[in-house]
């Protein structure tokens, strides 16, 4: 029996499929990577052709297949406190100048893109009750997205590896996590204060009831897609903020070099990017 195979031309046609799905675009480099995935579930669903197996993924109804290759595909790799200068700043320079802006009773809305297993939005939940004494005085929505729908149940579960939580201050983990037989278990009530959602960020029927926020963290995700959809995740981003509301990108990305509609600003812990007021 002939084992399965992606030819060039079939890694090619699925490379530009997941692209128009979620903007994620795999180079050659990852072609080991994306093959040994797709033979993975085309050995689970019972196609050894992968013509058959790629007509199904089109075209199944109920998405599915889709979802699960995508699980499958994007890559999670976090840990708590990553580039924390950007938690500080949220602390000292953002969140003053989002309160100046703020109507009574109106809460400060945050969104975390992606959220990976969590450990990003937690991070930044014990900032803010650890180093922010405005928490005290103003309702914070924490809202984490991401597209694959089986971290996001592990985001929601809380459940972290020694090596996530190697950079969590103790006093942190003495207050907010406890031991168990598989690690770390974060508390009920930061786990209780992050609303988790499914989210594909190149969907703008998904992206499009995110509307209203303060403050945007998309770290380290637009390094994965190429110039046009970067483009068009600055304009998703753009319509979800408020004026005058913030996006923070990861080290290496570069807002100025994707899209003019933010302004750059420059702040003790770190370079922010404003949507105008105006």
């Amino acid at each position: 029996m002939v084992e399965p195979t992606i030819t060039d031309e079939d890694f090619q046609k699925f490379r530009e499929f997941f692209y128009r799905k979620t903007g994620i675009q795999f180079d050659p480099s990852k072609r080991y990577f994306v093959d040994k995935r797709l033979l993975e579930r085309m050995a689970a669903t019972g196609n050894t052709l992968f013509r058959t197996y790629f007509t199904m993924l089109r075209f199944q109804a109920s998405g599915q297949e889709l979802q699960i290759l995508t699980n499958l595909m994007t890559v999670n790799e976090t840990y708590f406190f990553r580039e924390d200068y950007q938690f500080k700043c949220l602390v000292n320079s953002i969140m003053p100048e989002v309160v100046a802006r703020k109507k009574p009773g109106t809460p400060i809305r945050i969104w975390i893109l992606p959220s990976s297993s969590g450990e990003e939005p937690y991070s930044i939940a014990m900032t803010l009750l650890e180093q922010w004494a405005g928490i005290h005085e103003h309702d914070v929505e924490l809202i984490a997205s991401d597209i694959d729908t089986d971290i996001l149940n592990q985001a929601r579960a809380g459940l972290f590896s020694d090596r996530s939580v190697a950079q969590v201050p103790k006093p942190y983990m003495s207050r907010y996590f406890r031991r168990t037989g598989q690690g770390w278990q974060i508390c009920d009530d930061l786990r209780s204060a992050v609303e988790f959602t499914r989210v594909n960020l190149s969907d703008r029927a998904d992206t499009r009831p995110y509307r209203g926020f303060d403050v945007v963290f998309c770290r380290n995700l637009l390094i994965y897609f190429d110039d046009v959809s970067r483009k068009a995740a600055a304009e998703t981003f753009y319509d979800a903020l408020k004026p005058g509301g913030f996006i923070l990108l990861g080290h290496s990305e570069s807002m100025s070099r994707i899209s003019s509609l933010y302004k750059v600003r420059k702040f003790p812990e770190a370079i922010v990017y404003q949507k105008p007021t105006e």
